[in-house]
């Protein structure tokens, strides 16, 4: 929400193909960047506008909406007045690069009770999209806390005659509550000050396994945020150990990256026993957010100066790409150090056009080799329902040269493994059946958790670890994560726990919810 609502809203009478620019530019997200879409400038968020009629004189009345983005991760570039029921909605492009604008994410005030709206978002730069597939905006209110998807009846995704041939997303909504703030998003946001107050959460609890220092600074001086998660002994100057790096977080947009990785945290430092396993026996350094100043603007891609830091691996600038810089050296020496094994570089990422967790590989001329690479996607996918196996693709695309999987995949030690994990910005589907589940907050934390689980089957198949389960210290799960689990193999298997099952080399299915969408077509695009 914004934190400006006691402020005077600017009055913004508009007309739909006017000249006339109805944001009041955000200075703290100004760019160069500019818009291809009625060549009109696009260089900051509305900041409280308040959009009335025509020739409209005097303070905006009841039922005149105002709208806002001038807050973190916010971003709406302007509101065109169509008539009384109808917006024109223009998404803020990417800092100093025109090229990208996907995510939105911004609040609506000043409503009257039931009072119905279209509103079109009109410049999107993707034509592939899962809005075609069933996909909806997200919303809640001051009164309603938890994110909602809108009906898929409600929201229409086509190409438009009246935008140049645009995409355009339209979506109707009734405003049911005069003195509530509407906020509307293309995903659930997660900001750079929510990790911030989570890592720092994680800081109070004075875990002795948990190290967080700042591997350098962005352009705009935010952390980079390191984690580093392992038994001290284990950290001991002489000893071997082996390393899983996991990143998240490099395109600011796909922000159910970061709900996948905080999963993977809070699994890994918890009390499970087969966290405690696992920080005995391996090293894990973690980077929740790649970009945190292009999360911090409301970006889709690309970083403050307009760079997508997915292409700068082989080659990162210091100055331009401190992140990647600062995380390649980290990596490289590692790699150096006669102490590490580097055994796994992970990077999350969030797909907009196809279903279900997935991975990127790599292809490898030794055939042996490339055998190993594919056995992790495996055993992913029998711990978590959601992966799909057959969406996962191994691949040397020369267009994805530059991105942290292929750099890291052909200068590291050959017995590094280096994947790209994407997860869906809607929905999956499970082997059993055609109906796809909406991805939640929670669902996409429960990801990130099957996938610190996988590491325990992944080492115990080459005997690095052991592990002989009892009854006595196997954790109970909660209820919620024990809803209609269902065996993949008879539906009159008995409910067991899940880390049991995994153990035992059993997958389970895991279905909580009941929202049913059509099946989709997968559409693969560049990580």
């Amino acid at each position: 929400m914004s934190s400006e609502n006691n402020d005077e809203p600017t009055l913004s009478p508009s007309k739909k193909s006017s000249n006339t620019n109805t944001a009041n530019n955000n200075n703290a997200n100004n760019s160069d960047s500019e818009s291809d879409v009625n060549n009109e400038h696009l260089i900051g968020n509305v900041q409280r506008v308040a959009i009335v009629p025509p020739n409209y004189e005097g303070k905006p009345k009841k039922g005149h909406l105002i709208f806002d983005a001038s807050f973190e991760c916010g971003n709406l570039g302007r509101i065109d007045y169509v008539n009384d029921f109808e917006y024109d909605l223009f998404i803020r492009p990417d800092t100093c690069c025109p090229r990208f604008r996907c995510w939105f994410l911004f609040t609506v005030e000043n409503v009257k009770a039931d009072q119905r709206v279209i509103f079109h978002i009109v410049n999107f730069s993707k034509a592939k999209s899962l809005y075609r597939d069933g996909m909806t905006p997200i919303v809640k209110s001051t009164s309603r806390k938890r994110w909602q998807r809108l009906p898929t009846r409600n929201v229409f995704y086509y190409r438009s005659p009246d935008h140049r041939k645009n995409y355009v997303m339209s979506f109707t909504f009734c405003f049911d509550r005069e003195d509530d703030v509407y906020q509307f998003a293309y995903s659930f946001p997660y900001t750079y000050t929510k990790l911030q107050n989570y890592l720092d959460n994680i800081e109070q609890r004075r875990l002795d396994y948990v190290q967080r220092r700042p591997l350098v600074y962005s352009v705009q001086k935010r952390r980079l945020d390191l984690l580093t998660v392992a038994n001290p002994a284990l950290l001991a100057k002489g000893r071997r150990k082996k390393v899983v790096i996991v990143t998240a977080r490099v395109h600011p947009g796909e922000t159910p990256s970061s709900y996948v990785c905080q999963g993977f945290i809070e699994f890994i430092i918890s009390d499970n026993p087969i966290a405690q396993l696992l920080r005995d026996n391996i090293v894990f350094y973690i980077v929740p957010m790649l970009n945190p100043d292009g999360v911090f603007l409301g970006n889709q891609r690309c970083s403050l100066l307009g760079f997508d830091l997915n292409r700068v691996w082989n080659d990162p600038s210091i100055w331009a790409h401190p992140e990647i810089y600062g995380i390649k050296t980290h990596i490289m020496k590692l790699n150096e150090d006669a102490d590490f094994e580097l055994d796994f570089f992970i990077d999350i990422h969030a797909h907009s056009t196809m279903m279900n967790g997935f991975m990127y590989g790599n292809v490898y001329e030794d055939a042996n080799r490339f055998e190993k690479h594919s056995i992790f996607p495996r055993l992913l996918s029998r711990n978590a329902e959601d992966f799909s196996i057959n969406n996962t693709t191994f691949n040397r695309d020369a267009l994805k040269a530059g991105t942290g999987r292929r750099t890291l995949g052909g200068c590291l030690q050959d017995s590094t493994h280096c994947y790209t994990l994407e997860v869906s910005f809607f929905s999956y589907q499970t082997s059993t059946t055609t109906q796809a589940i909406p991805y939640t907050e929670e669902l996409y934390q429960q990801l990130g958790r099957n996938l610190a689980r996988t590491f325990l089957d992944f080492y115990k198949s080459n005997n690095y670890v052991s592990w002989s389960p009892s009854c006595s210290i196997m954790p109970r799960l909660k209820e919620d994560r024990i809803k209609s689990r269902l065996s993949r193999q008879s539906a009159n298997m008995p409910i067991v726990d899940q880390d049991e099952a995994l153990l035992n080399n059993e997958a389970y299915n895991l279905s909580t919810q009941e929202f049913i969408y059509p099946e989709t077509r997968n559409n693969n695009e560049p990580e």
